[in-house]
């Protein structure tokens, strides 16, 4: 299913080099893109949310420590390592599964959205998914390989949002008992 999936996309890569230059650009590039996008709420919370800031660090931390225990107990190579495919961008042989940068650009959005804003976590997960399906396109990842990269960036922004409410009623009931 996965590389069904993978040929319904990347199939039709190289049919069109408009179409084709604006997916190569997206799944290089766009990820900077993200970046700077996210900073907007980021600067917007830095002098009253530093603990939602903090947890947006955690939280990307965390998704980029699972990442790359999954990726080296996976076994899963790249689409180009096993099959013909329209290679629209160079890559490194090696593993594939989950994709880095799905998992760090879910990890900024996922993050965002639940610490900082819900508005601009949508808007970035938006963003996401097309550097996703881009990277599916130019035929260096597989959709379950981004599919992996963002659960794996929801597990460690749930994660930390767990951690950071248990944080917060233990200092509270600190600060009250004081």
């Amino acid at each position: 299913m996965n590389y069904h999936l993978f040929q319904i996309v990347n199939d039709t890569a190289g049919r069109n080099d408009l179409v084709d230059d604006v997916f190569e650009w997206s799944a290089m590039w766009l990820i900077y893109v993200l970046a700077a996008i996210a900073a907007i709420p980021v600067l917007a919370h830095v002098r009253h949310g530093r603990p939602a800031l903090v947890r947006v660090v955690a939280s990307l931390g965390l998704a980029f420590a699972v990442g790359q225990v999954v990726a080296t107990l996976s076994t899963e190579v790249r689409p180009f390592q096993t099959h013909p495919v329209h290679q629209l961008i160079p890559h490194a042989t090696g593993a594939s599964l989950p994709s880095d940068h799905a998992t760090a650009a879910f990890a900024v959005a996922f993050a965002v959205g639940a610490f900082l804003s819900r508005r601009w976590g949508v808007a970035l997960s938006l963003v996401a998914t097309i550097i996703g399906f881009a990277r599916v396109w130019t035929g260096v990842h597989y959709p379950g390989d981004i599919l992996a990269g963002a659960l794996v960036a929801a597990a460690a922004v749930a994660t930390i949002g767990v951690v950071g409410r248990a944080y917060d009623r233990r200092t509270s009931r600190r600060v009250t008992s004081a």
